[in-house]
């Protein structure tokens, strides 16, 4: 019996105004959890189907949640899951890797423009093969295309699209995702494989982004990259995590099929199979082109993001007599809507907090194009800058690109707010107390707030640090969010039977970080100066410190009693000299580097003099080297006579370029004709010299 009969009340006791209240696990038999189970695994599919694709819930979210778990505790306690169980939402055990598997049937791409007379041109060509037809227009959505195959009406895999022949396996992520029915309604067909689109909402793309973007991690480009970003993740309890949805907008296959597509779309809701409202019919093309100019219009009010319309053949058999080609099924037509370019709303603001504490404001932005790029995201600076733009929430702006590089809010071109976006006055990642720095706002918390526990972790870790291997950003994470890791001393506590707990993390990578850390505990001072991550101390800076007070404690003792003299120090001004002040005396900051002094002794700076060949030289370096520390590459110019410093200008001899160097100081290079060698280079010169790189 089906719970839309009328007897269903009776039925089902979970599906209308279901007990919240049950006997104890312990009390039942395995018979009595059995039927309790069946009963259970019905109605919560029930009220997916009324949630996800009739959208008219029958209970409360609270309700359906204290069922959900009951069923959970059943299947645990009588060890009876089952693959198709609403609980497979939840995850499970990461994977591996993804199988590849070939579709029951080719999944092609659709022909496609962004001009009218291409879409006329289109049904000239299905009118002279098949004469009249009626059209079926639905939205093209952008999210990630998949094929989902029921047997008997239930779940037997989800694959992504892939070549179109074959793609992976990601059924245990597609279990994950509410508007995924594990078993299929009504009178279903034997065997079913419909084609979907996986997407994430706007507003909850928006979310998702915002919390990356607080927790310090680099938020995606547009809802699309989120979706595939997520759908290929080898932890299905990460998917189940994240806000996706489907709609199912094709039949790939079936035992029983429809003679026409819009008699295929009409039954999906009664299977169970979520459609989108946007679905029209259109007698000629001339008005599923009005239909495609209506939904351009309508695009901003839709609660997922699309990128045109599809224009499709409605009988069958016309589909089958007008084929395909090896790329494209030459029944439908995309037209596509033009790219958003520039001019955007700002949907909300998150607030980023760096490794310092500063407090940095990015809009968040329907995704529009500018220069050819996706953006989704711009920097508003500063409160000042806010202010004096009188931007807000809601605003229409105009977006640049900084360079070619950093996306930025140039001006409001359409005011839709009251006033301008103010700071909060607590941080929002640790709520300790913000205050003001002139145009800067910076979160007191220090290294009490996780987020600048991460950065500092990830910062002393990095090249510019000390260079320790096996801490990067995703592993810092994880050490922190494990508990393991509450302050940079705890690095020094790290033991390899905790390590080796952790998902990743085996013999050989926990010895080798372990070994990693105990070879950091007597740094070059220059190094520990810099991977402290005092502000604008970089490894430039804090080599000139090394030089000036050779010792880590005399270097302290000064900037705690005698900053000004400090400023007698190259690239340190007053400003820096205020900043080393400012970080030695804070309290919380002076107890997090006694910390580590407990487990690491800093050397001894001597810059030993290896003669002047290079005298009259100036080298720049951006990029990580082989072999040498940029650190321990400047220490060798320098003790050869040449100068070594941190940005290009028209004095600068050579821009020195590893791994992963910085543009700017390229571009920098470029404009002021400076020449750019690699490390090979930069050995060959040195070694003119008589220079070894060591």
């Amino acid at each position: 019996m089906s719970l839309t009969d009328e007897n269903a009340d009776e039925a089902n006791p979970y599906l209308r105004d279901p007990p919240t209240e049950f006997e104890p696990v312990d009390d039942l038999s395995a018979d009595e959890a059995e039927r309790e189970v069946d009963l259970l695994r019905e109605a919560i599919r029930e009220h997916d189907r009324r949630y996800y694709v009739e959208g008219d819930p029958i209970i409360a979210d609270r309700t359906y949640d204290v069922l959900f778990s009951r069923l959970q505790d059943l299947e645990d306690a009588f060890d009876c899951t089952h693959p198709d169980s609403p609980t497979r939402s939840v995850g499970g055990e990461p994977l591996e890797a993804f199988e590849t598997v070939e579709h029951v049937a080719p999944m092609l791409s659709i022909d496609q423009s962004g001009e009218a007379e291409d879409v006329r041109e289109f049904a000239d060509r299905v009118h002279r093969e098949v004469g009249d037809v009626e059209y079926v227009c639905e939205p093209k959505f952008d999210g990630v295309s998949m094929a989902f195959v029921y047997e008997d009406g239930s779940l037997e895999r989800a694959v992504t699209r892939g070549d179109g022949r074959e793609g992976d396996d990601v059924t245990r992520n597609a279990r994950t995702i509410g508007s995924v029915p594990q078993q299929l309604h009504g009178d279903y067909p034997d065997f079913l494989a419909v084609r979907g689109e996986v997407y994430m909402p706007r507003d909850a793309f928006q979310e998702h982004n915002r919390k990356r973007i607080e927790r310090g991690e680099e938020p995606f480009a547009n809802p699309r990259n989120a979706t595939a970003g997520t759908i290929r993740q080898l932890d299905p309890s990460i998917v189940a995590e994240r806000p996706l949805e489907v709609f199912y907008f094709d039949v790939l296959e079936a035992s029983d099929l429809e003679d026409s597509h819009s008699a295929e779309l009409e039954r999906f809701p009664e299977w169970g199979l979520r459609v989108t409202e946007h679905v029209e019919f259109a007698d000629d093309i001339e008005e599923a082109i009005d239909y495609r100019d209506r939904m351009l219009e309508a695009r901003d009010d839709l609660g997922y993001e699309i990128d045109g319309t599809v224009i499709k053949v409605d009988d069958r058999d016309a589909r089958e007599e007008l084929g395909r080609t090896a790329r494209h099924d030459r029944y439908a037509f995309a037209y596509k809507f033009p790219a958003r370019a520039e001019v955007t709303p700002i949907v909300d603001v998150a607030v980023q907090v760096g490794r310092t504490g500063r407090l940095t404001p990015v809009a968040l932005l329907e995704p529009v194009d500018v220069g050819g790029v996706t953006v989704s995201r711009a920097s508003l600076h500063n409160p000042e800058e806010i202010a004096e733009k009188n931007v807000n929430v809601g605003d229409t702006v105009r977006v640049q690109r900084a360079g070619d590089v950093i996306p930025y809010v140039e001006e409001v071109v359409e005011k839709n707010s009251e006033g301008h976006y103010e700071l909060p006055e607590h941080c929002p990642v640790c709520g300790s107390a913000v205050e003001r720095d002139g145009p800067m706002a910076f979160c007191t918390g220090g290294l009490a707030c996780d987020a600048q526990l991460r950065r500092s972790i990830e910062y002393y870790a990095s090249d510019d640090g000390l260079d320790l291997e096996g801490l990067g950003e995703k592993s810092v994470r994880q050490l922190v969010d494990a508990g393991l890791l509450e302050s940079v001393a705890d690095l020094y506590e790290l033991e390899r039977e905790a390590l080796t707990e952790l998902e990743g993390w085996g013999e050989t990578s926990a010895e080798n970080l372990l070994a990693e850390l105990g070879e950091s505990r007597e740094p070059p001072l220059a190094d520990f100066c810099s991977a402290l991550g005092i502000p604008h101390v970089g490894p430039t800076t804090a080599r000139e410190l090394a030089h000036e007070f050779g010792t880590f404690e005399a270097f302290r003792e000064t900037a705690e009693d005698d900053p000004e003299r400090l400023e007698g120090v190259d690239d340190v001004g007053e400003t820096v000299a205020q900043q080393l002040h400012d970080f030695f005396t804070s309290e919380a900051n002076a107890e997090a580097v006694d910390d580590i002094l407990e487990y690491v002794s800093p050397q001894e700076s001597a810059l030993e003099t290896g003669g002047d060949e290079l005298e009259g030289l100036t080298f720049v370096f951006t990029g990580s080297l082989e072999g040498v520390t940029r650190g321990e590459a400047q220490e060798t110019v320098e003790a050869h006579g040449a100068n070594a410093t941190g940005s290009v200008s028209g004095n600068t001899d050579y821009l020195v370029v590893g791994e992963s160097p910085g543009q700017t100081k390229r571009d920098d290079a470029a404009d002021n004709d400076v020449p750019i060698v690699d490390e090979d280079e930069f050995r060959e010169l040195l070694g003119e010299y008589g220079i070894d790189l060591e």
